[in-house]
C-alpha cells in the first residue's frame, strides 16, 4: 500500500510549520498518549509476576497484536473513507520535526546564557540520564544524541513506513515504537513481556536507521567512515547510525559514561574526535535542519516519479 509522496511531503510540511499546539494538546492530547494508555493497561493486565517467563512472553506477543490490529485498523480505516486531505493532515500526528527541534532549542537557549541550571531542567525532558551531574559540554553531548536518535525515530522512520503502507504503516510504527519504549526493556519486570515489542521495533527501524544515519552525513558533509566504524558498538541494532555518523560529522565524541537512577552505565563511545562544547548543539541543529530538507527532497523526486 505505497502513499503517493506528495501526500506524505505534504504532511512533513504541515507538521513542520504547525505541529501539535500546545493548546490543542491541553485540551487533547496527542494520540500517542493515547497508545500509551492502551499500552499501559494491558501490561496492567497481562504482566503477570506469577506466571513464568514463557507465559509472559506469550502475553506479550499477543499485547503487540493487538497494538498492532488496533492501531492498523484505525489507519485503514482513516485512509478507506478520510480522502487525501484527511490522509495527509492525520499523518502529521505521527512525525516529530517540529516538536523535536524545538525541544533541543530549548536546551541550547539557557547554555548560551550559562544557565546550567535551566539547562540541565530543558535536557531532563528528553533523555532518562541522571542530569544533575552533567556540565555544560554534557548538557549539549546528551542533547546532541538524543537528536541525532530521535531523528530517526520521530521523522525518518515515521516517514518510510508513511510512504511504504500509508497511515496503517504511519500508525503501526507509532504504537510499536511507543511499546518499545514502555515496555520493551531489559529489567526484570519487562524482559519477557516486552521481548516481542522490543523486537518488532528492531526489526522495524533497520532500513530507517540506517537511512537516518546516511541523512545526517550527507548533510554533515562527513561522517561515512564513523557511522560504519561505530554504529555495530551500540547495544541496538538501529540506534548506533544516526549517533555514530552525528559524532563523525561534528568530529566530537558521543556516548561514553552516563549515570541513571545513581549507577554508572559505561555506553560505547562513538567517533574520535574531541569533547563535545556548546557551540557544536547549534552546529547539530543546523545538520538536522539540513537532513529533514534532503528527506523532503527525497520525497519530491519520489513524488514525480509516481506511477510515470
Amino acid at each position: 500500500m505505497w502513499t503517493n509522496p506528495w501526500l506524505v511531503l505534504a504532511a512533513a510540511a504541515l507538521e513542520a510549520v504547525v505541529g501539535y499546539p500546545a493548546a490543542l494538546h491541553r485540551r487533547v492530547p496527542h494520540p500517542v498518549v493515547w497508545m500509551g494508555v492502551l499500552i499501559s493497561r494491558l501490561e496492567t493486565a497481562f504482566n503477570r509476576p506469577a506466571w513464568s517467563d514463557g507465559a509472559r512472553r506469550l502475553a506479550g506477543i499477543g499485547t503487540l497484536l493487538i497494538i498492532v490490529l488496533v492501531s492498523g485498523l484505525l489507519g485503514w480505516l482513516l485512509a478507506r473513507f478520510g480522502g487525501p486531505y484527511v490522509v495527509a493532515i492525520v499523518g502529521t500526528l505521527g512525525l516529530a520535526q517540529r516538536s523535536l527541534y524545538q525541544h533541543v532549542a530549548a536546551v541550547l537557549r539557557p547554555l548560551k546564557t550559562g544557565d546550567l541550571d535551566a539547562a540541565r531542567e530543558a535536557v531532563a525532558k528528553i533523555v532518562g540520564r541522571d542530569v544533575e551531574r552533567l556540565d555544560a559540554g554534557g548538557v549539549a553531548a546528551a542533547a546532541i544524541e538524543s537528536l541525532a536518535e530521535s531523528f530517526n525515530d520521530g521523522v525518518v522512520a515515521p516517514i518510510f513506513w508513511f510512504v511504504v503502507a500509508g497511515l496503517p504503516g504511519l500508525f503501526v510504527y507509532k504504537a510499536v515504537n511507543t511499546a518499545d519504549s514502555l515496555i520493551g526493556h531489559r529489567e526484570p519486570r519487562w524482559r519477557a513481556f516486552g521481548w516481542a515489542s522490543a523486537r518488532f521495533d528492531d526489526l522495524l527501524n533497520l532500513a530507517p536507521a540506517r537511512l537516518a544515519g546516511a541523512l545526517i552525513a550527507l548533510a554533515g558533509r562527513g561522517g561515512w567512515s564513523m557511522m560504519l566504524r561505530d554504529a555495530g558498538k551500540h547495544a541496538s541494532p538501529n540506534a548506533g547510525w544516526p549517533e555514530a555518523a552525528m559524532a563523525g560529522a561534528l568530529d566530537v565524541r558521543l556516548g561514553g559514561a552516563a549515570w541513571y537512577d545513581g549507577e554508572r552505565s559505561d555506553r560505547p563511545v562513538f567517533g574520535n574526535g574531541r569533547e563535545v562544547q556548546t557551540q557544536d548543539l547549534p552546529r547539530a541543529l543546523r545538520i538536522y535542519l539540513v537532513a529533514c530538507a534532503i528527506l523532503w527532497l527525497l520525497l519530491a523526486l519520489g513524488g514525480f516519479a509516481w506511477r510515470r
